[in-house]
């Protein structure tokens, strides 16, 4: 049994879906306790039983009733194993399945700060699960330095990149012709192109990249003849959206950036560019901008700092670039313009082999498996 706040789109809830998918194929069963959203469609198809309960509530009366509602839950369908992927939940899901004698499991999919006593004790909740899993080696290190754990608790688990989904050869022409044209990409403009995924939100690092293509405008511009997609949706940050669109024609930008919005086609948009930046001023947990590329032979260029350290291997799979340095941030995006297409594809190749030996979807699911079998036997 998976206890996630909500079923609508992003990491979190792509791995509940895949895990649910990889506990049937090896022949269990698969609950998933939720909100709702628009992915239960798809979990009831694959063969999962979704059941809506306000766990995502923070209320204390609504935390209550999910307690009495989970244990009961719990007797009814009986599973080995309950998996609570978030805090919220944890507060009722965890209690709830130590009552009943049931096994837990929680993930870490991010890093929680904590500016007060209550705070931390709220994110601690997540570590009191008999096995804690954590989405990368920065995340694992993090959880063990906040709080005073048995390091064999805490395992690291990879996000997993789904490599039917990001495989290059799976992306015709016809794909990249039509996200172009949606774009206003000239494909035959000989252009070097940068594709910057990832909602708009400051810390991720779009403001940063503005600034440094004005830097060095003469180099990055004029003379490596780049263009920059800025591919995400603002999630209402309508503000942010006008600063970085006001800034762009500021620095009369407009030929050069482009915010193309929220893209459902990633596949073809990495397909469509030379890099990927993953320029996020604060650390990532994960990451899976700087790993999604390399699965599609794209080269990264990385703030060096938090999970990306892990993801992309310096001056192999792509740079590791110093995190908010304009000048340091202008001169790799000008020394990867500059490389040759050959050592271009020699750097693709060597990320999408990265990405298949250590975060392919496959890998993320046996890890997972491996532990809910330990807890069992």
């Amino acid at each position: 049994m998976q206890v996630v706040p909500e079923l609508d789109t992003g990491g979190v809830e792509q791995t509940v879906v895949d895990v649910a998918r990889a506990v049937i194929e090896a022949g269990g069963r698969a609950i998933v306790v939720s909100k709702g959203g628009r992915l239960e469609a798809y979990l009831k198809q694959i063969g999962a039983v979704v059941v809506l309960l306000p766990v995502h509530s923070k209320n204390p009366y609504v935390q209550f009733k999910n307690y009495y509602a989970l244990r009961a839950l719990i007797r009814k369908e009986k599973p080995d194993i309950v998996h609570v992927r978030s805090r919220a939940p944890a507060l009722s899901a965890l209690p709830a399945a130590k009552a009943e004698g049931v096994k837990t499991v929680t993930t870490y999919h991010g890093i929680y700060k904590a500016g007060s006593a209550l705070k931390r004790w709220y994110n601690g909740r997540m570590t009191t699960a008999d096995v804690v899993i954590a989405n990368s080696d920065y995340t694992r290190d993090h959880v063990l330095r906040e709080y005073d754990l048995n390091p064999a608790k805490v395992v690291a688990v990879p996000r997993g990149v789904d490599l039917k989904k990001f495989d290059p050869g799976a992306v015709d022409e016809a794909r990249k012709d039509k996200l172009a044209q949606a774009w206003g990409v000239d494909r035959s403009d000989g252009r070097t192109r940068f594709l910057l995924a990832g909602r708009l939100t400051r810390w991720k690092g779009q403001t940063l990249v503005i600034e440094a293509l004005w830097a060095k405008r003469d180099e990055l511009v004029d003379t490596a003849n780049v263009e920059v997609i800025m591919a995400g949706d603002d999630q209402g940050r309508t503000e942010y959206r006008r600063e970085l669109e006001n800034l762009i024609s500021l620095y009369a930008l407009e030929d050069t950036v482009k915010l193309v919005g929220h893209c459902s086609d990633m596949p073809a948009a990495y397909s469509l560019c030379d890099f990927a930046l993953a320029p996020s001023l604060e650390p990532e947990a994960f990451g899976r901008t700087a790993v999604e590329p390399q699965a599609m032979g794209r080269p990264v260029l990385a703030a060096k700092h938090g999970a990306t350290a892990e993801t992309v291997e310096d001056a192999v799979s792509g740079w590791l670039v110093t995190s908010g340095d304009v000048t340091a941030w202008a001169d790799a995006m000008r020394v990867a313009a500059l490389t040759s297409a050959p050592a271009r594809a020699v750097m693709g190749a060597a990320g999408r082999a990265r990405v298949h030996e250590r975060f392919s979807l496959e890998t993320m699911c046996a890890a997972t498996l491996d532990i809910y079998r330990s807890l069992l036997t």
